[in-house]
């Protein structure tokens, strides 16, 4: 018999922000592609370390330790069982339904899923699901990306979704967070495809798929902009790799450059908030498209997830604080 198992690997710095949680819950956040129950069996067994040193799931961090996580499970693509999940219903009926996704939940199973995702759990929001490919998701936002999506649960209805954004008339806007100064909208036409240096990272390159994403600057602060992002395409990780290629990476978004930078003489609410954001500062937030079977118009919005809007409201109160002095 084949063994499959696959190596995890994983590490990470503990921010400020999670100083007197426990081991357990902080890694629970940050690793949500792996269950809380399988992160407290591999502290138990010695597969994750604490600044080289074993620790129990209880452990209280105290801040800048490096936690590394090294160990094997069983992949799977569970496509079949249904797990009840918190999901956020915004609209459905008979042919599809409009979910607001939070962030650290893995929209389909993969290779190396090892937590339910939001496939399972439309599958026990709607059983009849498993009547249709991928449980009737049409499209995805990735794991840390919050927001709208539209799911089908018809064939009709699947297979007229993705005719619709084939062509470009489901209408996708996203709000983003960025490091760095947009005073004036901007079209990024780039094509993108897999980096060559690491299978999971999407680069700009000659022979890519074509991309084109608008940027558009809603508020500006001393050194982030809140920007509205459109989608002309959809390919994977098209905004982060776009605002990172002309110089404005999303906040928290280290994978594709961003530094946690902090403005001069920032409070401290607002340097732990920077510091601490765990995931990249993207949202959903309108999802546009006509009715799959009565061609009606069809407009939804989400607004922004706590973590985001918290930010928001906090680089807002460093601008004004600064402009009056």
């Amino acid at each position: 018999m084949v063994d499959k198992s696959l190596r995890y690997q994983k590490s990470l710095r503990i921010a400020e922000v999670d100083t007197g949680e426990r081991l357990d819950r902080v890694l629970a956040k940050h690793f949500s592609d792996v269950s809380r129950s399988q992160l407290t069996k591999w502290i138990k067994d010695g597969l994750i370390t604490v600044d080289g040193a074993l620790r129990k799931p209880n452990y209280k961090l105290i801040g800048g330790e490096s936690v590394t996580v090294d160990a094997m499970f069983q992949p799977k693509q569970d496509w079949d069982t249904a797990t009840e999940l918190e999901l956020q219903v915004v609209f459905q009926d008979d042919d599809l339904l409009v979910i607001n996704k939070p962030a650290g939940l893995v929209v389909h199973p993969g290779a190396a899923t090892v937590a339910p995702t939001l496939a399972n759990g439309l599958l026990a929001l709607r059983p009849e699901l498993n009547q249709l490919p991928r449980a009737g998701i049409v499209h995805r936002l990735d794991k840390d990306t919050t927001g709208l999506m539209v799911v089908a649960a018809s064939e009709l209805a699947r297979v007229r979704l993705i005719a619709a954004l084939a062509k470009r008339a489901v209408t996708r806007t996203y709000l983003a967070v960025v490091e760095g100064k947009l005073t004036q909208a901007r079209d990024i036409n780039l094509p993108l495809g897999r980096s060559s240096r690491d299978r999971t990272r999407q680069t700009v390159r000659e022979d890519g798929r074509d991309a084109l994403t608008t940027l558009t600057p809603l508020t500006a602060f001393r050194a982030h902009t809140l920007v509205r992002a459109e989608l002309k395409t959809g390919r994977t990780h098209q905004i982060r790799v776009h605002a990172a290629r002309v110089g404005l990476p999303l906040v928290g978004d280290v994978k594709y450059g961003a530094k946690r930078r902090i403005p001069p003489n920032a409070t401290n609410e607002l340097s732990e908030l920077l510091r601490g954001m765990g995931r990249q500062a993207l949202h959903a937030y309108q999802l546009a498209f006509d009715h799959p079977r009565s061609a009606q118009s069809m407009s939804f919005e989400a607004p922004l997830p706590h973590d985001l809007e918290t930010l928001v409201e906090a680089l807002k109160r460093d601008f004004e604080r600064s402009d009056s002095d």
